[in-house]
């Protein structure tokens, strides 16, 4: 009856843009995460390596299990992005396939084939390799997720600000240059902001649970871990916090630069303006062309898109409404990131305040501490914000005026979509819903204790023929290789063992 009335009610385009925008939104945070964890886990090993203490193998140890499960969620829902192209938008994948499959293809070969290699020695090297080589796999793989993120990033930025090609007579993409196709000019500022959103976003994840032990009396004994957790997160919203306001404010420019409508949707504009108001709230009304219930502050936009008084920005007027991106999802969605990144600002230089009153993990400072848990699953929401600003405030374009979304989509029924929707709807509520459970699980069970360093040499696997014998079900094992053993514990003077004796 769901599916019927859906069918009643949309198109097959709203349909599959629905479903691309459910499946990206849940698959964007795991990879995010994933990001910032390696590196988080990366410095954690360092600093054991360095200081010898047992608490960062704790913490390590830990928060390994969720990062594996991250990371396993995370490359689940990348194929399910992967099987999208070939059924809901298969016009869109043989138009600019020429240009976007050897960017996902470099990401293969250079990212997912570097962390398939040096995950499982991440996951279940401890005590069999080396001391150095097991961070060295962290480390590497660390690196893959950053390189994943940055062939990813190459290609979205392509699709906002495409450049290097050529547009053939048979309406497909040619690539001309390939170094303008990767670094176009909004790749820089993309690649940094969501870098720095991966890590701001795992920092405020692990430094609220890290205030959670602080607080918990249930988890008086992982107190300890609370304090590194929230420690080493504190550094990340004391100075990175700052650098993502920079960096977002360049991003800003750049976008007003290259894609204007995008910008004049993200702060509700309808009107050309010099001095530009700020819009703090307001309804926008797309179909007759203004706001409702507008709250503004004059000159305020102007000074933040061009940082002068009287600079110019266009209003939406200038496109025609089939031209313009659904504004009220853009207006809102980019307000919803920067009031939670002014949050997160707000939490560094109250950890900067609490720091120097070093009062940061007494638990007397409960307000504190409830601030850092109360942000706990924000920095997921402004993450899933700005992918919405900057997938929506390019319609209706696929790629920035050169293909338009009507023009991409392969041609299928609403049924068939609808019936995929629902299926993919099911099938992650199921699957996500356990990863998520399994994670929470371990976040209240807490790190345990790590007694014993004698645990980290390298692991003998030989096995003597009577093990083999009775893993093999022998009952008699030990009458047959009884005498066979005793042969076997001092070699005949004949036999040629390399020098060995």
């Amino acid at each position: 009856m769901f599916a019927t009335f859906m069918i009643d009610q949309m198109d097959a385009l709203l349909l599959a843009r629905i479903q691309f925008a459910f499946v990206i939104s849940w698959h964007i945070i795991f990879p995010a995460f994933s990001i910032g964890l390696a590196s988080w886990l990366t410095v954690l090993e360092f600093r054991w390596l360095r200081t010898g203490k047992p608490i960062y193998v704790e913490v390590y140890k830990h928060w390994v299990k969720i990062f594996a499960v991250v990371f396993g969620l995370g490359v689940v829902s990348g194929v399910v992005m992967s099987y999208q192209f070939g059924t809901n938008w298969a016009v869109f994948s043989d138009r600019a396939g020429n240009v976007l499959g050897p960017l996902l293809a470099f990401e293969v070969l250079t990212a997912f084939f570097l962390e398939a290699s040096f995950l499982g020695i991440m996951l279940f090297g401890w005590g069999r390799v080396s001391k150095r080589m097991h961070f060295a796999s962290t480390a590497i793989v660390a690196i893959g997720t950053m390189i994943s993120g940055f062939w990813i990033l190459a290609a979205n930025s392509f699709m906002q600000t495409p450049q290097g090609f050529m547009l053939g007579a048979d309406g497909l993409l040619y690539p001309v240059n390939w170094l303008e196709i990767i670094f176009n000019p909004s790749f820089p500022y993309r690649f940094a902001h969501m870098m720095t959103a991966a890590f701001l976003t795992t920092a405020f994840v692990v430094g609220g649970i890290g205030a959670y032990y602080l607080q918990s009396k249930k988890h008086t004994e992982h107190r300890k871990h609370g304090r590194v957790m929230l420690g080493m997160a504190m550094i990340m919203a004391i100075f990175v916090a700052p650098t993502q306001v920079l960096i977002g404010d360049m991003h800003g420019l750049n976008t007003l630069e290259h894609q204007p409508a995008k910008v004049a949707a993200m702060e509700g504009l309808w009107e050309d303006a010099r001095g530009a108001p700020l819009v703090l709230f307001g309804i926008p009304d797309q179909k007759n062309q203004t706001n409702k219930y507008e709250v503004s502050i004059p000159y305020l936009s102007g000074l933040i898109l061009t940082h002068s008084f009287d600079g110019e920005v266009k209003g939406l007027k200038n496109w025609a409404p089939e031209d313009q991106p659904p504004v009220i999802i853009v207006f809102w969605a980019f307000r919803i990131m920067v009031g939670i990144g002014m949050l997160m600002l707000l939490i560094g230089l109250f950890s900067l305040y609490k720091y120097f009153k070093k009062q940061q993990f007494n638990p007397e400072s409960k307000l504190f501490h409830r601030a850092w848990m109360m942000m706990t699953p924000l920095g997921f929401v402004a993450l899933l914000a700005g992918w919405f600003v900057t997938e929506t405030g390019r319609q209706p374009y696929t790629i920035y005026e050169v293909i338009r979304t009507a023009e991409s989509m392969s041609p299928v029924a609403a049924q068939q979509v609808a019936t995929t929707l629902i299926g993919f709807i099911v099938l992650y509520a199921f699957v996500f819903g356990a990863g998520s459970f399994y994670i929470l699980r371990l976040i209240a069970q807490g790190p345990k204790p790590y007694e014993d360093p004698s645990d980290d040499h390298f692991y003998d696997h030989s096995v003597t023929e009577a093990q083999g014998r009775t893993l093999s079900g022998d009952k008699h094992a030990s009458d047959k290789t009884e005498g066979h053993d005793k042969d076997m514990e001092e070699p005949a003077d004949d036999v040629d063992d390399g020098g060995l004796r």
